[in-house]
């Protein structure tokens, strides 16, 4: 496995970690919590812990395209990570 590889898993696997941060920074869990416990486990675990979580009632804070931002960057580099994984970087190194 190349280093570029691990590289967009570690992106990848942070910024999904910042989503579910920001799912739960609305929840009673908190963007702290919910954040340390997406990158300790799994972001998919994170995110599952944050929405049995009950919300916060009247605070209806937004965080407008920053999370549809990061939701798709992280989706991106997620993309990348499995291409890379998948092909074994020979799509990098141009198939030597």
């Amino acid at each position: 496995m190349g280093i570029l590889t691990v590289v967009f898993g570690i992106l990848s696997g942070c910024l999904l970690s910042v989503l579910v941060g920001i799912i739960g920074s609305s929840r009673r869990i908190g963007f702290g919590w919910a954040f340390l416990i997406s990158l300790i486990f799994t972001p998919l675990v994170g995110l599952i812990v944050a929405l049995l979580t009950d919300p916060l009632s009247g605070d209806d804070r937004r965080w407008g395209c920053i999370g549809t931002l990061l939701a798709i960057l992280g989706l991106v580099f997620l993309a990348a990570f499995l291409l890379l994984l998948l092909t074994g970087g020979a799509l990098v190194l141009g198939a030597c």
